[in-house]
């Protein structure tokens, strides 16, 4: 990468107001004294080996940050982006109808609801495509619901 990085002094102070206020998380800190280090407006030029040992990271994560700015300015290099993670199997339809089940009579040949049940019947009636035993505990355990006794 060929590109070098020159701070402006708004974004100078801003990165030292940043690490001085002590308010953001110990990575979004670290990044910002990172892009100090490779700021060359004020006529310092480190090696990337050199700011890799100074921020305590690898050069590979300095290459990224470098990177970051470059596509997003101050905020993409600072800040992650959103993850989006996975969609929740559970919403609160599902909760409902999982309750309701629990609360209705087993099925026949059985004297109460198990777990296994329970997940077996909720993709039987169409409610989720596939559901754990485990995830039906934990929404039973979430609700205080229990199996009767």
């Amino acid at each position: 990468m060929a590109k070098h990085i020159c701070l402006n002094d708004k974004e100078r102070v801003e990165l030292e107001q940043l690490i001085r206020s002590g308010i953001n998380s110990a990575r979004v800190i670290g990044r910002a004294r990172t892009l100090l280090l490779l700021d060359r407006s004020q006529g310092k030029r480190r090696a990337i080996q050199e700011i890799a040992g100074a921020a305590m990271v690898s050069p590979g994560t300095v290459s990224n940050l470098k990177r970051r700015y470059f596509e997003g300015g101050i905020p993409g290099a600072l800040y992650d982006k959103p993850r989006p993670g996975a969609k929740r199997k559970v919403d609160g339809e599902v909760e409902a109808r999982l309750i309701a089940l629990t609360c209705s009579d087993p099925p026949e040949g059985y004297a109460r609801w198990t777990l296994r049940l329970l997940a077996e019947e909720l993709v039987a009636l169409e409610v989720v495509e596939s559901i754990s035993h485990v995830t039906v505990r934990e929404v039973l355990k979430k609700t205080s619901s229990s199996l009767g006794k």
